[in-house]
C-alpha cells in the first residue's frame, strides 16, 4: 500500500512539472509567437503607462523618416559589425553610378564568393538591374562581388567608394571593407548610421521599389530564374516596405525596417540578436512601441504662435544705441521640421523658450542673429532655432544730427542771412 502511494506521488509530481515546462515553452513573457513572426499578446491589460520595450539585440534604434528623430535607441551609438545590411550601402553606389542596363559577364572571383548566393557561375551574363535584385532580395553575395568589380574595378577600389559616400554623408562611425559585409575587423556601422544610410537610400525611387518587392524574376544567360526577398516582415506585417535583413557569426542576427502607418513613416534597426526569431521580435516589438505611443505634432505651429506673441509683447523694449530707429524686425530662421513625431504622454509637456538680446550699440546690420529659440520636451532640447533682424539699422552720424537740427529750426538759415 505504501509503495503504491509513493508510486502515485511520484506520477502526480511528474504531472505537474510537465505542465509547468509544457507552459513555459509555449508562452513566454504573455506573448505568442505565429508563423509569420508577429507577436500577438495573449492578454490584453488597459493601462495609461508606457512600457519601453526589452529587446534581445544588442544595438537598437528607431527614427522617424522626414526629421531623422531618434524615437527609441539602445546603443545605437556602438560600432558594430553589420553583415549583409552593408549591402545597402552596395546598391546605393551602383543605383547612382550605373547604367543598370548594361549586361556584363561574371568573373570567377565573383561567381566563387562563399555565403548567401545568388548563384552565379564564371562567365554567366547578368544586366546590373537583376544582379541588384539578386543582391538585395536573395542577399547575394556573388552578385555583390560582380558589382563591386564593375563599379570600382575591385573590392578594395569599390570599398574607396562606399567610405567617400559614407562620408559625404556624414557617416563618421561607419566604414565599410567589403560590398558584402562578411566579418572584418574594420568592417563597422552604428545602429543609428546604419538608419540614416537608409533612409537616404530610400529616397532614390529604384533602390524603393527593389527593397520593396517580395519576388522577382531575373534572367541569367537568357533563363529566367525566380529569387524571393529574404525580409520576413515584407509582406506579413502592415505597412513594412523594405529594407534588408544580415547575418554573419561575428555580427548575429540584423534587420533594417521600413514601415509607413497611421502618418508615421518610420525606420527600425535590429544589430547584433541571437536568433532569427529575437531579430524579429525586437523590430516588431520596436515598430508597434512607436506606432502605438507617437503621433505627429504640428511643431512649426506651435513654434510660429509662440514667436509671434512673445514678439507682441516685447518688440518696444529693443534699444539700438545711436540708432537711426528702434524699429527692429523680427525673424526666426527655417523652420525645417514641420512635423514631428512625439510621444502622447509628453504632447503637454512641449515647452518654447525664446532667449533674445534686446541692447546694441548701432550699427545693427541686417540678418545678425541676436537670440534664440529652443523646443524643450521634458529638459530635453528637440529643436534649437535662430532669431534675427531682418532690417539694416545705421549708426546715427553727424548729417543725421545736422539734419534734424535743421529740422528742428525750420527759420534758422533765413535768421542766419539776417
Amino acid at each position: 500500500m505504501k509503495k503504491k502511494f509513493y508510486i502515485l506521488l511520484i506520477i502526480f509530481l511528474l504531472i505537474i512539472q510537465f505542465n509547468i515546462t509544457s507552459f513555459g515553452d509555449d508562452i513566454e513573457n504573455d506573448e505568442l509567437i505565429d508563423v509569420a513572426g508577429e507577436i500577438i499578446s495573449s492578454s490584453t491589460v488597459p493601462t495609461n503607462k508606457i512600457t519601453i520595450p526589452e529587446t534581445n539585440s544588442r544595438s537598437c534604434v528607431v527614427i522617424d523618416r522626414n526629421t531623422n528623430t531618434i524615437l527609441y535607441g539602445k546603443n545605437e551609438n556602438t560600432q558594430r559589425k553589420m553583415a549583409s545590411t552593408t549591402k545597402i550601402m552596395t546598391a546605393t553606389i551602383i543605383i547612382e553610378n550605373c547604367n543598370l542596363n548594361e549586361t556584363i559577364e561574371v568573373s570567377k572571383k565573383a561567381a566563387g564568393t562563399g555565403g548567401s548566393r545568388l548563384g552565379l557561375k564564371t562567365g554567366d551574363k547578368i544586366t546590373i538591374r537583376d544582379l541588384l535584385y539578386g543582391l538585395m532580395l536573395c542577399s547575394g553575395n556573388d552578385a555583390a562581388v560582380a558589382l563591386a568589380e564593375y563599379a570600382g574595378g575591385s573590392i578594395n577600389g569599390f570599398a574607396d567608394l562606399m567610405n567617400n559616400k559614407a562620408n559625404s554623408l556624414g557617416l563618421t562611425n561607419t566604414h565599410f571593407e567589403t560590398p558584402h559585409g562578411l566579418d572584418s575587423d574594420k568592417h563597422y556601422t552604428t545602429a543609428y548610421e546604419l538608419a540614416l544610410l537608409s533612409n537616404y537610400a530610400l529616397n532614390n525611387k529604384t533602390f524603393a521599389q527593389i527593397v520593396g518587392t517580395k519576388t522577382y524574376t531575373i534572367t541569367i544567360n537568357g533563363s529566367p530564374k525566380q529569387i524571393t526577398n529574404t525580409n520576413e516582415l515584407l509582406g506579413t506585417f502592415n505597412g513594412v516596405y523594405g529594407v534588408k535583413t544580415g547575418f554573419t557569426n561575428g555580427a548575429n542576427r540584423c534587420l533594417v525596417t521600413a514601415c509607413k502607418q497611421n502618418n508615421m513613416d518610420i525606420i527600425c534597426v535590429v544589430l547584433g540578436a541571437d536568433t532569427k526569431k529575437f531579430r524579429t521580435q525586437d523590430s516588431i516589438k520596436l515598430i508597434n512601441y512607436v506606432l502605438n505611443n507617437f503621433e505627429p505634432v504640428d511643431i512649426k505651429q506651435i513654434i510660429n504662435t509662440k514667436f509671434e506673441d512673445w514678439k507682441k509683447e516685447n518688440i518696444n523694449d529693443f534699444y539700438i544705441n545711436k540708432g537711426i530707429s528702434n524699429q527692429i524686425d523680427l525673424k526666426i530662421e527655417t523652420i525645417d521640421k514641420n512635423i514631428i513625431p512625439i510621444r502622447k504622454d509628453l504632447k503637454n509637456d512641449i515647452e518654447i523658450s525664446i532667449d533674445c538680446q534686446k541692447t546694441f550699440d548701432a550699427p545693427l546690420l541686417s540678418n545678425t542673429v541676436i537670440g534664440n529659440l529652443h523646443a524643450v520636451i521634458s529638459d530635453k532640447l528637440i529643436l534649437d532655432y535662430n532669431i534675427y533682424n531682418s532690417l539694416n539699422i545705421p549708426k546715427k552720424s553727424w548729417n543725421y544730427y545736422l539734419f534734424n537740427i535743421l529740422k528742428s529750426y525750420p527759420n534758422i538759415l533765413e535768421n542766419f542771412k539776417l
